[in-house]
């Protein structure tokens, strides 16, 4: 059984970051300027937007890896709600709805994230690390 929760986390661990990596990745190159002109429109400083791509970026892969797991979860959890609260809580776009509720249960997913831990097949398992 406990191999089988191993494998369970690690496909979780495996899933949950892919939209953060290529949310993160697309924000570079030729659609920097863009993303940060929309942060500016939605009442977001401009100059937020590295930490932004280095969460979304460097926290997925951190997540996929296993590494820093439970404080990444943590502040990813933490940032999607902010998201949420911040950027689509305008319901009367339905799509707006929609995004709310995906951050809520994205962010449940990183919270329950950060209780289970990352599992024995990750860096954190390696390393003994509880972080």
């Amino acid at each position: 059984m406990k191999n089988l929760n191993s494998l369970a986390i690690l496909v979780a661990r495996i899933l949950m970051p892919i939209l953060f990596i290529m949310a993160g990745y697309g924000k570079l190159g030729d659609a920097y300027a863009g993303t940060q002109q929309y942060m500016q429109a939605m009442g977001i400083p401009g100059f937020l937007l590295p930490l932004t791509i280095l969460l979304e970026l460097g926290g997925g892969l951190a997540v996929l890896f296993g590494l820093l797991t439970r404080t990444t979860a943590l502040i990813t959890a933490f940032f999607t709600l902010a998201t949420a609260f911040i950027l689509h809580t305008n319901f009367a776009e339905g799509v707006n709805q929609l995004m709310f509720m995906k951050n809520l249960t994205i962010a449940g997913g990183y919270l329950l994230l950060a209780v289970t831990g990352p599992g024995a097949w990750s860096i954190d398992g390696l390393l003994k690390k509880k972080w």
